[in-house]
């Protein structure tokens, strides 16, 4: 069946509804109940990098920041970090500024006294990689809370694009989703719709369709992913418009 085939390329957008999300997890977690923490584990490791920015911004070395992002981490997988988190606790991005702020204010001296070289490791940070996605930030004086929404954005669209090609690989379509991708917002394009069509052996008309597809399944997915972060469905399309706001400031 060709590429653009609207019954291939009509992928399943099931569950995009509002429901029990990571974060709305992370706020039974002062229970003690092991699924609840299990999410906070999850949601940190996933968005650990604009902390780490945002450390480092804020004057640390590559070293210290190191250290302080782990400790952060550490400090925020320990239940009492959450006693005062309200049901109604609004968005993780905002929760995880404000923490990292009071801790850098209230800690970092004496945890680099007593941590070099020696600190809990409680997620897998790519080390190597943070510095190395730091130093290609932009060297303007951004301030470190616009770095880290920045960041925070970054995050939230990679592991959208990641999320749509693992749904097109197990379709066996990867090379139709990394030839589509470019036509993503923000995406480069490799090649013109007219040069997709010839190559593809598709009408110009099967290749828009494809790529409004594509579009569409990005729009749910971005939206899943939001929604795991904030605290009901009234604040997902607020989210959304305040994230993609940052991307022009």
């Amino acid at each position: 069946m060709p590429a653009g085939d609207s019954k291939r390329d009509d992928l399943p957008t099931a569950g995009i509804g509002f429901q029990t999300t990571h974060w709305t997890m992370v706020l039974t977690a002062r229970e003690g109940k092991a699924a609840a923490e299990d999410a906070l584990a999850s949601l940190c490791s996933k968005y650990w990098y604009p902390i780490y920015a945002f450390i480092r911004r804020s004057g640390a070395s590559p070293h210290e920041a190191e250290d302080l992002t782990q400790e952060f981490f550490y400090r925020i997988l320990q239940r009492d970090w959450l006693a005062n988190v309200h049901r109604d606790g609004g968005k993780f991005r905002s929760f995880l500024l404000v923490c990292v702020k009071n801790f850098l204010a209230n800690e970092r001296d004496k945890i680099l006294a007593q941590r070099r070289g020696a600190g809990h490791a409680p997620l897998p940070l790519e080390r190597d990689g943070a510095e190395t996605r730091y130093v290609f930030e932009p060297a303007d004086p951004i301030t470190p809370d616009l770095l880290y929404e920045r960041q925070w954005v970054f995050e939230l669209l990679e592991r959208t694009v990641e999320a749509l090609r693992e749904e097109y690989a197990h379709t066996n379509r990867l090379d139709w989703f990394e030839e589509l991708r470019g036509f993503l917002p923000g995406g480069k394009e490799t090649m013109s719709r007219a040069e997709l069509a010839q190559k593809r052996g598709l009408t110009a008309n099967a290749v828009d369709v494809a790529i409004h597809r594509l579009r569409h399944r990005f729009g749910a997915v971005l939206r899943q992913k939001v929604a795991e972060t904030v605290s009901s469905e009234a604040e997902v399309d607020g989210e959304i418009r305040y994230l993609m706001s940052i991307l022009s400031t």
